[in-house]
């Protein structure tokens, strides 16, 4: 009777195509495989075509030159990139970049101290103080923004009802220290005086849905 491991091994020969033999001991043996044609040409040519065929792309580097020939049409097509810095390219009227506060065009400060974007700041970056003046109206004694927890959601740009706070235009404001982008409300104030004509014509184009 046949034991386990014959059983297995002459079942795998079936498998393969191959033919199973009983050797010394009874233990089954398996033979060379039969390979198809299709296997064979894989490994070895059997015609002239493919000989010249693979002996051509080694001799004459065709592969070499075919990636030439497609560099060189590449670089004849118009350029995607620019020479940042100096070109810049285009930014969306919704971009959000450095924070900057606003004045009306009389000169007064547009924020009332609502602290609306304050509670809306999913951060926690905004930090107000606020008093009361002899006319009743609230005004900003403080207005900070940390500018490293600042995750440019725009959620205090929508918060604003008299639209004081924006997300500006501005993206180069890279800085060397911490202190650096700790804004305080006299540099967001410089920020929107800098940057006006710029932000109202951004707010001026999402006049239609906001």
């Amino acid at each position: 009777m046949l034991s386990l491991a014959t059983r297995r091994a002459a079942n795998t020969a079936k498998s393969l195509g191959s033919i199973p033999t009983r050797g010394l001991g009874g233990a089954a043996t398996v033979t060379v495989r039969h390979m198809s044609v299709a296997e064979k040409d894989n490994i070895l040519p059997t015609s002239w075509e493919n000989i010249f065929e693979r002996s051509s792309k080694i001799f004459f580097m065709t592969e070499i030159w075919r990636a030439f020939w497609l560099s060189g049409e590449v670089a004849l097509k118009p350029k995607v990139t620019i020479n940042y810095p100096y070109e810049k390219g285009y930014l969306s009227p919704r971009f959000r970049g450095e924070h900057a506060l606003r004045r009306y065009p009389s000169g007064d400060e547009r924020c009332i101290a609502c602290k609306l974007c304050e509670a809306a700041c999913p951060a926690q970056a905004i930090t107000i103080d606020a008093e009361e003046r002899e006319d009743g109206a609230r005004r900003t004694t403080r207005y900070d923004i940390d500018m490293t927890k600042c995750i440019y959601c725009g959620f205090c740009q929508e918060a604003c009802p008299v639209d004081a706070i924006v997300e500006g235009p501005n993206f180069e404001f890279a800085t060397e220290t911490h202190e650096e982008l700790l804004y305080d409300k006299e540099k967001l104030l410089s920020n929107g005086d800098k940057w006006e004509k710029q932000i109202a014509k951004n707010l001026l184009s999402e006049h239609l849905y906001r």
